[in-house]
């Protein structure tokens, strides 16, 4: 990290430190958790430490770790395989981008990669910024960061100010991994075993995409960390008895969750309820307070997936908003 964004991230500490207060040590999954979907992105760029360290200080239960591999086999925070969305690795290497224009983590080592500038993600093609009303793009000295480097930051602020927030790590892309000769989940299996995240009481919640290789997680590595089974496609919400043989929850897109009916107002699907009663908790992504959809505002999308659907936490870019939210409803 360059000495020039030092004052920032200072600054997010000493919030974390003088504004918040601890929480309680002990681990639960019986209240509704609120996940910092890659940090608290909805004021600062995604997976930045300077993001995690702002969301620690909003007093989140759980702050998600994307990750990916580099060339030389380091986990790396990013929510994609590629890196010219968030990065300024078109115009530092412009040479290294593969036959589909891409340019890829994997074709980088851990060294390469921190000599990147971290920006507010963008679409590629027209250089335009995604959400327009967050962090300005091209502004401020971001960097990416390691998974090691992460657990480390939010370890060491658990211990500093007594609180107690977990992590959420997603494998990403087994598939092209694997294709690359690269088994992620082994290697992210390995360190976090290093750092101490083993079992469900260690505030480690590991989730994927991927159903054959979260399975493969809890069989073939004998995992017995909390696993979370992401959806994306409707079809895959009729498979819950298969995904609760291997799964302790499911993380939907939040429009499988609730839909609008006849008179236009929203009501429950029926997968939470079936979820519960596979005793799977449900997780869904990612509310938005500057992008919620077909919600009147950011306030109805909340009540709706955490009170009238009775999921049991979401991931969000603004989990301050949700924070408040939860304690109001207490």
């Amino acid at each position: 990290m360059s000495c020039k964004n030092y004052p920032l991230f200072l600054w997010l500490l000493s919030l974390i430190i003088i504004s918040c207060k601890p929480v309680n040590k002990t681990t639960t999954m019986t209240k509704k958790i609120v996940i910092a979907h890659r940090g608290a992105s909805g004021y600062l760029p995604e997976h930045t430490l300077e993001s995690k360290a702002m969301a620690f200080g909003m007093n989140v239960n759980y702050i998600e770790q994307d990750l990916v591999l580099s060339k030389d086999n380091i986990p790396i925070v990013i929510h994609d395989i590629y890196l010219d969305d968030v990065t300024n690795v078109a115009e530092k290497y412009p040479e290294r981008k593969r036959v589909d224009n891409r340019f890829y983590v994997i074709d980088f080592t851990y060294n390469e990669l921190k000599e990147l500038k971290v920006v507010e993600r963008f679409n590629p093609i027209t250089g335009e910024q995604v959400y327009p009303n967050r962090f300005p793009k091209n502004k401020g000295t971001f960097r990416l960061h390691s998974l090691s480097e992460e657990i480390e930051l939010i370890k060491g602020l658990n211990k500093s100010t007594g609180k107690n927030i977990g992590i959420y790590p997603e494998i990403k892309a087994p598939k092209f991994h694997q294709k690359e000769g690269k088994d992620i989940s082994k290697i992210v299996l390995n360190i976090l075993s290093k750092y101490g995240y083993t079992s469900k009481a260690d505030n480690c919640i590991l989730q994927c995409f991927n159903a054959k290789e979260l399975e493969r997680i809890r069989k073939e590595f004998t995992s017995n960390l909390f696993l979370v089974q992401l959806i994306e496609h409707p079809e895959e919400t009729k498979k819950l008895t298969h995904f609760a043989t291997y799964a302790d929850g499911i993380g939907p897109w939040y429009k499988q969750v609730v839909l609008k009916n006849k008179q236009q107002k929203w009501e429950p699907t029926s997968l939470v309820a079936a979820a519960h009663e596979l005793g799977l908790k449900v997780h869904p992504y990612t509310l938005r307070a500057d992008d919620f959809g077909d919600f009147k505002s950011f306030n109805e999308m909340m009540e709706t997936l955490l009170i009238t659907a009775n999921v049991d936490g979401v991931f969000t870019d603004f989990p301050d908003l949700v924070v408040q939210f939860l304690k109001k409803t207490d």
